[in-house]
C-alpha cells in the first residue's frame, strides 16, 4: 500500500498538537465538543494505544467515522465481535464502553461504541 498522509510522521506531530489544545483551559472544552482520546489494546500486538479521533454521540452510542480507513489500522481491532475501548475525558471523566467497527455499502468505516456506564 502506498504511504498516505495518515501514515505519515506528521500525524503523529498533529495528534500531539490536538491533544495538547484538549487539556488547555478556556481551549479544552471547546475542542473536546468533538474531539476525544481513545485507549485500546492492539489485537496482535497487545500494547496499549492511545489516539484523538472525532466522534459524534446520542446518548450512550458514540460513532467515530473513519476518514481514509484503508490508510488507517486502529480501527481493525473492533472488527467483528468488536472489543473493549476507553474514552478519555468524556464528560469529564474516562467512560468504558465496546467498540464495533462497521463498513457500509461504499466501503466506509464507521466504529460504534456502546458506552458500559
Amino acid at each position: 500500500m502506498a504511504r498516505g498522509i495518515f501514515n505519515s510522521p506528521v500525524v503523529g506531530v498533529v495528534n500531539r498538537a490536538f491533544v495538547g489544545l484538549m487539556n488547555l483551559p478556556g481551549v479544552g472544552p471547546i475542542v473536546r465538543r468533538g474531539l476525544v482520546v481513545i485507549r485500546y489494546t492492539g489485537r496482535r500486538s497487545g500494547k496499549t494505544f492511545e489516539t484523538p479521533v472525532g466522534y459524534r454521540r446520542s446518548g450512550d452510542t458514540v460513532t467515530i467515522n473513519i476518514a481514509a480507513p484503508e490508510q488507517k489500522n486502529w480501527w481493525r481491532n473492533f472488527l467483528g465481535d468488536g472489543g473493549p475501548i476507553t474514552l478519555l475525558n468524556l464528560d469529564g471523566r474516562d467512560r468504558r464502553g465496546h467498540a464495533v467497527a462497521e463498513r457500509n455499502a461504499n466501503g466506509g468505516v464507521a466504529v460504534k461504541v456502546r458506552l458500559d456506564d
